[in-house]
């Protein structure tokens, strides 16, 4: 018979320095009729903490996890173990009120309809060297129920586990499971706090924190297997059909290369997948805490093996690799600084993507100058970042190689063109695959005048951009048109059908003068490719009496349109002849935006860039 008290339920993950506290909040309730389980799941960290609780706490159930397995995996086993009615959760990095127990308890008991009971909560704490202040809400917080707020009826319904999708949206997880049991009834009291820190597994879910994203995830909880991932604001991913493209190559017999990787892949990470179908073995040295752009492992594609970094040296040595490959951007310089500083006697090439003006402004500058003047062999995306540091850079081993950073595969350089939109309604279709960066929302709405329609894709721009997509007042006009993510599997077919896509908007001001060039100037923006692959002329901003490098890349293949006013790009979009020329253009020139239009390039610089390196090593010798 089920007896009428709670079951806490606390999961934790290398929170040893939050779970007691947590505890003492179980310890404070005005009501005490209730049993605990504490469910650890795979920590790392200070283990020893588990020991104090056993000795505390004599009447806790302790279940400890050898590996991570994930919240929702947690969760079931607490539901597992629980025979009572009420089920109540505390993450072990949140607390309790005193009366947080007894108020939700009430409720359910009163209003037996009710399946859930939910308080109030304090969230957001912070302190400043003005003010300490918290917000407060007897609701959700965007939208959303935390865990701790809620107790609910003990059910035979489970829990959304890592094996069946990774989100940090609870709804989805649980809770709408549970609105079909009965009603939600709050409180009315604010009874419990959700502490926030920068580990919050929101926060390393959700892209829209920076840190966050499936990467940020399978780095922090250790995870090797392929996910199917989906934030409450970003782009769905399933990395076992995403890729499969790029797998289904077989991998050519011979003697390649061992090329450690340092760093991180940025976009279109898969294009490594060419390098080893050719032969070539890869290893990957990660950096920590990547942004949802940094690109590391574990990954689900190109069979690289990852080598830990607490034993990188050991392990370095071990593989010899033949050459060491830092890249790509800011947030990896520190970690391919530390390599290269080694001396390790390796060949190093460092290849650097975006942007340096983040290395200046967050201190990392010098490592990144020490990254391009004591590499063996340095990698520029365009000529015209390999003119604007070749002003002040010397290099101890001058010997470079012009590569964009971002290429894709090939293998998404399909023929499966889709029929214009415009051939069918007479109007204008242009696309954003990416950032709506330099338009404002009032240059939607002179678009939207002039009928010209403006497509935007991805769920993630749509959460970023929610304040520009409301001010623009256009959403409702049917010529705002918000689409979910592109998978690049899908890029010719679904972006043929537009008559162009926007590059990023913006005036340049350098007048040729390398000392003003901001990166606006210096950049090619990731979705040149994306574009290319489609076969889609490239809008941007008449920038002709400055240097811009996207513009002379456009110009040099005459595939872009290049306006200075709205009239003139009206103009030019109304232009069928000229449209269907520069269509031609880039549809045959395409190639030249794929990663393995160059991948033999690229390790004949490698063979290169070892062959200088075993020379200089016997003349020094």
């Amino acid at each position: 018979m089920i007896s009428n008290i709670v079951t806490v339920i606390i999961p934790t993950y290398n929170y040893s320095n939050y779970i007691l506290r947590a505890l003492a909040s179980l310890e404070a309730q005005t009501f005490k009729d209730f049993r605990i389980i504490v469910i650890d799941d795979g920590s790392s960290e200070n283990l020893e903490v588990f020991d104090v609780i056993k000795k505390k706490y004599a009447d806790i159930t302790l279940l400890q996890n050898p590996i991570n397995m994930g919240l929702g995996y947690c969760l079931n086993q607490g539901l597992d173990l629980a025979t009572t009615e009420y089920i109540c959760y505390l993450p072990a990095d949140d607390i309790f009120f005193s009366e947080h127990l007894e108020s939700l308890k009430i409720k359910l008991d009163e209003n037996p309809d009710s399946i859930v009971a939910y308080a109030g909560l304090r969230y957001h704490y912070a302190d400043s060297s003005y003010a300490s202040y918290a917000r407060t809400t007897l609701n959700t917080v965007d939208g959303y129920l935390q865990l701790v707020q809620v107790m609910h009826r003990r059910t035979s319904l489970r829990w959304l586990e890592r094996c069946e999708l990774v989100t940090d949206d609870l709804e989805t997880m649980f809770w709408t499971k549970l609105r079909t049991m009965g009603s939600f009834t709050s409180s009315s009291r604010i009874s419990c706090e959700w502490i926030s820190h920068p580990l919050q597994r929101h926060k390393i879910i959700n892209e829209l924190f920076g840190g966050g994203g499936i990467h940020r995830y399978k780095e922090h909880y250790r995870v090797k297997q392929k996910l199917k991932f989906k934030s409450s604001r970003g782009n769905f991913i399933n990395e076992a059909e995403d890729f499969k493209i790029v797998a289904s190559g077989k991998r050519s017999p011979g003697k390649g290369l061992k090329i450690l990787l340092v760093g991180e892949l940025a976009y279109n990470a898969d294009r490594i997948v060419c390098l080893t179908q050719q032969g070539h073995q890869l290893y990957g040295l990660w950096m920590k805490e990547p942004y949802f752009y940094n690109t590391i492992g574990p990954l689900p594609f190109g069979n690289v093996i990852d080598i830990e970094y607490k034993n990188w040296r050991e392990e370095v040595e071990s593989i010899q690799p033949d050459i060491i490959y830092g890249l790509l951007n800011h947030p990896a310089v520190p970690i391919a600084h530390e390599v290269l500083l080694e001396g390790l006697k390796i060949p190093f090439v460092w290849h650097f993507k975006e942007s340096p003006f983040y290395c200046r402004q967050s201190g990392t500058w010098d490592l990144l100058i020490d990254l391009f003047q004591k590499s063996d062999g340095q990698i520029y995306i365009n000529e015209e970042c390999e003119q604007w540091f070749g002003e002040f850079l010397v290099c101890k081993s001058p010997n470079s190689f012009i590569l964009d950073g971002d290429l894709p595969a090939k293998q998404y350089f399909d023929e499966n063109r889709s029929n214009l939109l415009s051939d069918g309604d007479g109007q204008i279709h242009t696309v954003i695959a990416g950032r709506p960066l330099g338009l404002n929302p009032e240059d939607v709405r002179e678009l939207v005048s002039r009928k010209i329609h403006l497509h935007l894709y991805g769920d993630y721009n749509h959460g970023a951009y929610r304040n520009w997509l409301n001010e623009t007042h256009c959403i409702d006009s049917g010529y705002l048109h918000l689409h979910k993510n592109c998978n690049a599997k899908d890029w010719t077919k679904e972006f043929s059908q537009y008559d162009a896509g926007w590059l990023h908007i913006f005036d340049s001001g350098n007048f040729s003068e390398s000392n003003r060039m901001e990166w606006h100037d210096l950049n090619f923006p990731a979705r040149i490719s994306t574009l290319a692959c489609a076969g889609l002329p490239m809008i941007q901003k008449n920038n002709i009496i400055h240097r811009v490098a996207s513009e002379r890349l456009c110009r040099t293949l005459d595939i872009g349109i290049y306006f200075s006013s709205f009239d003139e790009l009206e103009h030019q979009l109304r232009d069928k002849e000229t449209i269907s020329r520069l269509r031609k253009n880039i549809w045959d020139q395409r190639f030249l935006f794929s990663f393995d239009q160059y991948a033999d390039e690229l390790v004949g610089f490698f063979r290169k860039t070892i062959a200088i390196k075993q020379s200089s090593n016997i003349i020094h010798a």
